[in-house]
Formats: structure tokens, sequence, C-alpha cells
């Protein structure tokens, strides 16, 4: 026999679960994939960007790259491979285009289906070396 307390408890525990469950569903969906947006202008774009960045024979490395409305940007990174860097970004055919003092690479802007937006980069520095990086606007 099963005192009664305990009983009752179940049914509030198991509808809690399912609740947390179908809500953590609903939060992955709202994410959902990410598409591109054509970038028209550098000020739709200013502000800093914070994000992870991968170098091939490198651990990735934690960046903040401030863009500012005349297209000038400021890259620094929290490891080593280059602590900071400047340049200048051009926008073509809706993309970024980063001209800077090791390298040059083209940035596109992403958005997911509740409105987050995020950048992803893809350069090729001056000694011929590869990066990425995956950023998000800084808060």
């Amino acid at each position: 026999m099963t005192p009664r307390g305990t009983r009752s408890i179940w049914p509030v525990f198991t509808a809690t679960i399912v609740v947390g469950f179908a809500a953590s569903l609903i939060g992955c969906a709202s994410a959902g994939p990410l598409t591109s947006v054509a970038v028209s202008d550098v000020k739709s774009v200013a502000g800093t960007w914070k994000g992870v960045v991968y170098r091939s024979s490198f651990e990735p490395a934690y960046v903040a790259l401030t863009i500012r409305e005349d297209g000038s940007y400021d890259v620094e990174f929290r490891q080593t491979f280059g602590s900071h860097g400047k340049g200048r970004i051009v926008i073509s055919e809706g993309h970024l285009v980063l001209e800077g003092e090791k390298g040059r690479g083209v940035g596109t802007l992403l958005t997911n289906p509740a409105g987050d937006r995020f950048m992803s980069i893809e350069a090729v520095l001056s000694d011929n070396s590869t990066l990425t990086a995956k950023l998000s606007p800084s808060r």
C-alpha cells in the first residue's frame, strides 16, 4: 500500500517532465536553421561581435571584432597567434569583405527564425593559412 501523499506527487512529477521536454523541443525549433542575409551597408553590422576563431594548427581562440560605421575594424584575440589587428570592411554582393593587416576574408551575415544574428568569416592570412570565425553580436 502506497501512502496517499506519495501517490499524488507522481502525476505532477510526470507532467513537469513532459512539459519541460516539450518546452526544450520548442526552444530548439525556434532557433532553427540559419539563413544568409544580404548586407546593404556596413552601418547595419556596426558594433562588437564576439565568438571563436579557428585556425589550422592552432587551438580555437576567443575573439572580439569591433566594426565601426565608417568600415574600419579592430580585432582582438584572447589567445595567441596574433593578439590584435585592424583593417577595413567593404560590402560586395551582400557579403562583408575584410581587408586586414594580416590577411583577407569574407564575412556572411546569418539569421535564425527567432531573428538572432550571427556572422561567419572565412579568411586567408598572409602566411597562406586559413581562418574561420563564428561570431554573434555582443550584448
